[in-house]
């Protein structure tokens, strides 16, 4: 029986605007474009299996083995720093962390800025980074308001295409770091099953180059 590549999908339109690049490299899989609710399809004779995973568990699932590759946001990669490979960036699902508060707010180095956000560890790294005092608020949604009811002085969250900010009053800042879409690897799979992971890369490169 041939060895399948296990991949983790993100749901949602990123993950079939990633299939469809799959697809497009030899790895296509025509069942899981049927309207099913299943979960996991394979194609035995391309020896691939794909699965939809919620984007921000694509990680832990390449991470812990579930899955040899993944496709999962550099947000995620930066914010929780999983141990696995970073093979490409796919140009797709761009955006960008970014520090937001209201317009004619200006920040008083002489005291402790109040932070709201979901992304602990890339708020704290990037502040740490150029020395500034902060005190972080985790908040898992409507982190706009924050600054708004007076919880926070800024917010650090992911701004697309910046109309939840500009509906909320807030304006961008700072950017902390642009945002894509990753091809990542287990670090055992990708030497056991080298071979069809350096195939996908390389037919995937040659995408993402023709895209820019």
């Amino acid at each position: 029986m041939k060895t399948m590549l296990n991949v983790a999908l993100p749901k949602g339109r990123l993950g079939e605007k990633v299939y469809a690049m799959f697809e497009k490299a030899g790895f296509e899989c025509p069942s899981i474009r049927e309207n099913n609710r299943k979960l996991i399809f394979e194609n035995e004779e391309k020896g691939v299996r794909y699965f939809w995973v919620k984007p921000s568990d694509v990680a832990i699932y390449v991470e812990r083995g579930a899955a040899d590759v993944g496709v999962a946001g550099k947000d995620i990669l930066l914010e929780y720093q999983p141990a696995v490979y970073e093979l490409l960036d796919l140009n797709l699902g761009k955006c960008r962390m970014a520090v937001a508060a209201k317009a004619d707010f200006r920040d008083d180095p002489r005291r402790t800025l109040k932070v709201a956000t979901k992304f602990v560890n890339i708020a704290r790294n990037y502040y740490t980074s150029i020395g500034r005092d902060i005190d972080i608020i985790r908040l898992n949604g409507s982190i706009e308001i924050a600054p708004i009811l007076g919880l926070s002085d800024v917010i650090v969250d992911i701004v697309e295409t910046g109309t939840t900010l500009k509906e909320n009053n807030l304006v961008v800042h700072e950017t902390i770091v642009p945002i894509s879409a990753r091809l990542i690897a287990n670090r055992a799979g990708f030497a056991f099953k080298n071979e069809a992971i350096e195939t996908l890369l390389r037919e995937l490169a040659a995408q993402t180059e023709v895209a820019v």
